[in-house]
């Protein structure tokens, strides 16, 4: 597989102001194209296209270790200093966690901190970051 590949995502928002706020103010992604449906931010290096419209439609049935997390969902592996900076803005932001930030597998393969939350609109987002990227895939 192409390791820089980037990949696109649209999906569903109610208020595309509320959105400009979440995405641009609180998850420091830039603003790209818009029209009156639609806006496009770049999520890290990938593009997210919101458009009017009705959110995902979730339920809790992802397992991650005790706790139920929202599925589907998608979200970003970052670098740690980037993810701990962003764990900070949300924190910042009094963001409300589905799993609060932390780290998880600690000294196993595969150890990662992760947070997970929803935008305004309900769309469950995760954010990761591993101590080694090629431990992503770890066993």
């Amino acid at each position: 597989m192409q390791a820089n590949s980037l990949f696109h995502l649209a999906f569903n928002v109610t208020d595309l102001d509320r959105a400009r706020q979440f995405y641009g103010a609180v998850l420091g992604c830039k603003e790209g194209r818009s029209t009156d449906t639609w806006v496009d931010f770049d999520f890290y290096g990938h593009q997210l296209s919101l458009h009017l419209g009705a959110p995902f439609t979730t339920a809790y049935t992802g397992h991650v270790g005790d706790k139920l997390v929202p599925m589907p969902h998608f979200g970003l592996v970052l670098d740690l200093a980037s993810w701990r900076r962003l764990s900070q803005n949300l924190l910042k932001h009094s963001q409300t966690f589905v799993l609060e930030p932390q780290v998880r597998f600690q000294g196993e393969p595969g150890e990662q901190w992760t947070m997970f939350f929803m935008d305004p609109f309900g769309n469950p987002i995760e954010i990761k970051a591993f101590a080694e990227q090629s431990s992503i895939y770890a066993r």
